[in-house]
């Protein structure tokens, strides 16, 4: 039963589709992967890290899978492309990913996507407004982990890892960026839902 103080629980988008159980889950789960792979190769390739698609992907499904779909979505992306999938930005794959000054914000996806499956369960994807605040939310998460990341990763091949250098390299370019996407999910999402409720 849902915390009254934390609002009540509903259903996402994906509890829409009529037949349920765990093939269908096996599917909304590999196809958010695939969703998020295929979004990774929308890219400007910029170094050390990549402006891609990849942020828009885990908060779309995210919100439309729900906090534990969306998160095992993002974990089997992480996953498969450390297997060898081509799955992350530029086509990368495998265990090499590890050692790229982007993989740490590939780690964020995974607390990322289940932030804003959770807010979607209490109602923040159906407005505008409130979609707008969770999907930044959520887009901010990545770079916890991806700064961090990066910095090492800078300082092991020699190039500067100070904090300016890093913030310069890894998060300045991507605001505006992060903002125009959350506003095309905080569109998105309400139109769907809409569209659901006129089914």
């Amino acid at each position: 039963m849902a915390n009254p103080a934390l609002g009540s629980v509903h259903p996402v988008l994906a509890d829409r589709i009529r037949a349920r159980g765990i093939a269908v889950d096996a599917a909304l789960v590999t196809g958010g992967a695939l969703f998020t792979a295929v979004l990774a190769q929308a890219q400007v390739p910029v170094w050390p890290v990549p402006i891609t698609g990849q942020t828009l992907a885990v908060v779309l499904v995210g919100a439309t899978l729900g906090a534990r779909r969306g998160a095992l979505s993002m974990l089997v992306y992480t996953l498969v492309g450390l297997a060898g999938a081509p799955f992350f930005a530029e086509m990368h794959g495998g265990l090499g990913a590890l050692a790229l000054p982007s993989f740490g914000y590939v780690l964020g996806f995974i607390p990322s996507a289940a932030l804003i499956g959770w807010l979607a369960r209490r109602n923040w994807d159906k407005r505008f407004g409130s979609a707008t605040a969770a999907f930044a939310l959520a887009s901010a998460i990545p770079f916890v982990t991806g700064l961090p990341y990066l910095a090492v990763v800078l300082g092991q091949i020699g190039a500067p890892n100070d904090l300016l250098t890093v913030l310069q390299s890894g998060l300045f370019p991507f605001l505006v960026g992060g903002i125009a996407k959350a506003l095309i999910a905080a569109g998105v999402l309400p139109l769907a839902w809409r569209l659901v409720a006129r089914r």
